[in-house]
């Protein structure tokens, strides 16, 4: 059997058996509705509360100011359809600063409420390494701002924003942050007032948790409205039975991901910089994307000059090696994607892009292995073109 190496944490993460190990009581033994009253109820009840300061205690915030959803992409979606819609409605303040190179989730959703709900949407330019400068923010803020929308690392190119110095910007300003830290929790500290923002979304599966589960971090006092009603739950903005089991497990990872950020750190950074070495010194035509020093410690990315980026993932794949070319949401689009565009790579380039982001059970003889075979992949792939 052909040995199988996972270099696509960025897309996704195993469970963590500990993590796991925590959750399992939750499907069959502790299994009540936490909005009954009974005690079964009040049982599932008590897991989401205790998770949810297990949370605040890593976020260094409140407990009551960590919403639960169903995923990274659902918290994007209310902070941004939420807090638009209640600034508008009680301070008058129509705009949106956003990007481009935010994760869909977000530069999507803008572009609804620009398009559909009449909206102001600003997308804010990004430097040669997919950097937003707090320059750029202060120039663009103005009375009508009601939201700044930034995440603290690129997703497709491992970029890390300067959250805290944009925050800055807002709060002297008036005007509310939110950061997407989907892609930065499993390595970056989270603490949200060393960071600064009023509201931040996280998604379980991106450091060991299970999918399906997320959180919003809402800063006591800022306005926001539900976008999904119903029951009540939530404290009011995120209506539906809580997933308790998938709640309690993303606590437990996230927790596991604290304790053991340093350490993690350590593993997977050297490796990183293996690769970006080697595939810059042994393949031509190749540069790096992102920040070459301000990135996440786990992620490298590439563009290849005369590569379908689609067609080496493929010939990667069949060599046993996963791998993603930018973002796992984009996979299988030929054109290059919005990120590639927005730093003026030239297609013949921005074609080519490949992502390898590294885990906690990546190994050395993984990653010399993919190094041994990448070289002669892209070759082959540049000849049949």
């Amino acid at each position: 059997m052909q040995e199988t190496i996972y270099l696509d944490y960025a897309a996704t993460t195993p469970v963590d058996e500990r993590v796991l190990h925590a959750m399992i009581p939750y499907f069959n033994q502790i299994f009540g509705n936490p909005s009954s009253i009974h005690t079964y109820g009040q049982k599932a009840e008590n897991a989401i509360e205790a998770a949810r300061e297990t949370i605040a205690g890593v976020l260094k915030c409140r407990p009551d100011e960590i919403i639960f959803t169903s995923c990274g992409s659902e918290s994007d979606n209310l902070a941004l359809r939420g807090v638009s819609i209640a600034m508008r409605e009680k301070k008058g303040r129509n705009k949106i600063l956003t990007s481009q190179a935010e994760h869909h989730a977000v530069s999507r959703t803008a572009g609804q409420l620009r398009d559909s709900y009449e909206f102001d949407v600003e997308w804010m330019k990004v430097d040669e390494y997919g950097m937003i400068l707090p320059q750029t923010i202060a120039n663009a803020i103005d009375p009508s701002t009601g939201l700044v929308s930034v995440m603290l690392a690129n997703n497709e190119i491992g970029t890390i924003n300067p959250i805290s110095r944009i925050a800055e910007i807002c709060r002297m300003k008036g005007v509310l942050l939110h950061s997407d830290a989907v892609q930065a929790a499993a390595y970056l500290p989270v603490s949200v007032d060393d960071l600064g923002v009023d509201l931040m979304s996280l998604g379980g599966h991106k450091f060991y948790g299970p999918k399906g589960v997320g959180i919003l971090y809402v800063r006591k006092g800022t306005p926001i409205s539900p976008v999904q009603t119903g029951g009540g739950q939530e404290f009011g903005l995120r209506a539906g039975t809580q997933n308790v089991p998938y709640i309690v497990g993303f606590a437990e990872a996230l927790r596991l991901a604290e304790v053991e950020r340093e350490m993690r750190t350590a593993h997977v950074k050297p490796m990183r910089d293996q690769i970006i070495g080697s595939v810059l010194e042994n393949i031509p035509d190749s540069k790096l994307t992102g920040h070459p020093e301000k990135r996440l410690p786990n992620h490298c990315s590439f563009v290849f000059k005369g590569v379908d980026g689609n067609l080496l993932l493929t010939l990667l794949d069949s060599a046993g090696i996963a791998c993603s070319s930018g973002s796992a949401c984009k996979t299988g689009n030929p054109e290059p994607s919005e990120v590639m565009n927005l730093l003026q790579i030239p297609s013949d380039w921005g074609l080519g892009s490949l992502r390898i982001t590294l885990g906690k059970d990546s190994t050395v003889e993984q990653v010399e292995k993919f190094l041994a075979l990448l070289p002669d992949l892209v070759a082959k792939v540049r000849k049949l073109q």
